[in-house]
């Protein structure tokens, strides 16, 4: 019986060794329709034990899949750089499948996007993790695809020299300007040579491919809600009204995206240590109510930041 406590003790002091410094990334890939293609990527982020596919979600409209990757750190205590994070591996494989299965000059979708691997996020999960490592990995990741793959990556948040916005790289770039009857992103968005210089990676963007972002923040909840209203000028403007940019709550970005027949959805970014889902689900029904607009119930699209490290820690501790 001894043994086998102190085999137990051993365990729970590795893993909290390994597994103290928890990172998320956020992969996001211009794709959903093709169910072989999102499959496949699935089932390379599931090959290492050391990383966990937590969660995936695809939408037909926007064409467009995301997978939420979690795994551990680790540095070099004295330089306080990171080491090695198994994700990273991982992230190449997935990224370099998506680049062979995936044309941009055929994809259409009702979300912006400027590549085959539109952005990549990371955010800092347990509390031993800092924006640092999560910067530091994401400059690893955007070395591997901008001087490996020769794709250019746009950095940006912790992870950008002077910490510029991703909002404000995409403004730049022309994230938000549909190029297909005004509600869709079609085809190669960019022009060949780009309007401004890459932080990694080539000048030259191919049309195949497109660029990417890579990109270390807090982390942030994703909540969507369903107007039934096909009038996007009028939901652009609530959407406007819910944004920090515009008057709403300062921590919320927000897309105005068609999302079918009759509905266009308010897609939302929120600090969920500063506002709430139901805060935003109450203001965008306010406002909608004014425009005599019927408003359905919002939902996420991932999970949240503590559920996220339960079901980590409770998959990791099984795969021991």
């Amino acid at each position: 019986m001894e043994s086998k406590h102190a085999d137990q003790a051993k365990v729970k002091a590795k893993l909290s060794t390994m597994h103290s410094k928890v990172i998320c990334c956020k992969l996001y890939v211009s794709e959903s329709q093709n169910a072989m293609v999102v499959d496949a990527l699935s089932r390379i982020g599931q090959k290492d034990p050391e990383v966990i596919l937590l969660s995936k979600f695809e939408d037909e409209y926007y064409n467009r899949v995301r997978y939420t990757l979690v795994s551990y750190i680790t540095g070099d205590s004295s330089t306080g750089e990171v080491v090695f994070s198994p994700i990273r591996k991982v992230l190449l494989a997935m990224i370099e499948a998506a680049f062979s299965a995936i044309n941009l000059e055929f994809h259409c979708g009702t979300h912006p996007r400027i590549g085959v691997v539109d952005d990549i996020s990371f955010h800092p999960l347990s509390q031993a993790a800092t924006m640092e490592d999560a910067a530091q990995l994401a400059k690893l990741v955007a070395s591997d695809i901008g001087n490996g793959l020769q794709v250019p990556v746009f950095l940006y948040a912790a992870a950008h020299p002077s910490g510029k916005s991703v909002s404000a790289v995409r403004r730049e770039l022309g994230y938000y300007r549909p190029n297909h009857k005004d509600i869709q992103w079609a085809g190669q968005v960019l022009p060949d040579t780009l309007p401004m210089k890459p932080d990694v990676g080539p000048t030259h963007v191919s049309r195949e491919r497109g660029a990417t972002m890579v990109g270390a923040k807090p982390f942030v909840e994703s909540y969507n809600v369903p107007i039934l209203c096909k009038d996007i000028p009028t939901v652009r403007r609530i959407t406007r009204r819910v944004t920090g940019r515009s008057g709403g709550f300062p921590t919320v970005q927000a897309l105005a995206l068609f999302h079918g027949d009759n509905c266009t959805e308010i897609a939302c970014l929120l600090d969920p240590d500063h506002v709430g889902a139901d805060q935003v689900q109450w203001l965008v029904e306010q406002i909608a109510e004014e425009q005599g607009l019927e408003v359905d119930k919002g939902y996420f699209t991932d999970l949240s930041r503590d559920i996220m490290l339960e079901r980590y820690f409770k998959m990791v501790s099984s795969a021991d």
